[in-house]
Order: C-alpha cells, then structure tokens, then sequence
C-alpha cells in the first residue's frame, strides 16, 4: 500500500495523468463494501493533502460505515462527457478515517469551513489509467501497483 506522494515517487507520469482526471471534474465514484459485502457506489469529492489522496463526508454517511468496518475501496474518476480525453482513471486500496491533530491540519487547508465532517485517507493498492490510442482503434491500459514499475496492456 502507498501514499499519494509515495505513487508520485514511483509512477511520476501516471500518478499526474490521474491526478489530471480527479482534478478535472469536481464528482466521482466511490466503492465500499456493504455490511452484507455487497458493494456500495456513492459520489464523492476529492483533495489531495499533505502527500495524500483525502476525501470528506458528512456525519454518519454509509461510505464511512462502511469503511470503519472494512477499508477497502475503490475510485473511478468521472471520465467526463461522452470522452475519453485525458483517460479513465481508477484507484483501489485501502481507507482509514482521520481524527485528531491529522483531521485539525486538513480542515484548516479547507477555504470554507467544513463543518461537522468524516475525512477519509485513501492508500493506494492499484491505480490504473486507460487511454485511446491516437488511431482511437486500440486502448492502452497503465496498471501501477507498489514496488512495481508501471505495466502496459494493449487491447
């Protein structure tokens, strides 16, 4: 599992190409796991902080419940209007709330105040970016993983 700043190191191309896809638009989708172990897809905002992926959520939220009881998630970037300029981008990993003096810096780094907030770190597992090739014939699938190099697929 790796931090942001710890892809940036170890993929600087594709961690910027993602991080190009999240900043793009504002909303994205979220997967947690249910209780039951069904998946949960939920819209979500993200920032980056301090070297780190971070999203927030309003009290008592169910993509928070459900990260409290099993950090798995995964992120699929919206991939915008009918396009797939710039790419679609996914991350997966795992997720761990923040409290404390972590929570404190982060709300502080918001322009307005949050309020009554969850805020949620997102580790990274897997980030994988799929473009079309300039022909647009072909797709070309970036996979990362920690203490890996970035692998090519064609397809």
């Amino acid at each position: 599992m790796a931090t942001w700043n710890e892809f940036v190191a170890e993929a600087p191309q594709l961690a910027e190409a993602i991080e190009a896809r999240l900043k793009a638009h504002k909303h994205h989708l979220l997967a947690t796991l249910r209780r039951d172990g069904s998946p949960r897809i939920s819209g979500t905002e993200v920032e980056f902080f301090e070297g780190q992926l971070v999203i927030g959520s309003m009290l008592n939220a169910l993509k928070v419940r459900d990260i409290s009881r099993d950090p798995r998630y995964a992120l699929h970037a919206n991939p915008g209007h009918h396009s797939m300029e710039g790419g679609d981008a996914k991350v997966s990993g795992r997720a761990r709330e923040v409290h404390g003096e972590e929570k404190d810096r982060i709300v502080a780094n918001y322009e307005h105040d949050p309020g009554e907030a969850h805020f949620v770190v997102l580790d990274i597992d897997e980030a994988v970016l799929t473009t079309v090739d300039e022909a647009r014939e072909h797709l070309n699938i970036d996979l990362w993983r920690p203490g890996a190099e970035v692998q090519r697929f064609f397809k």
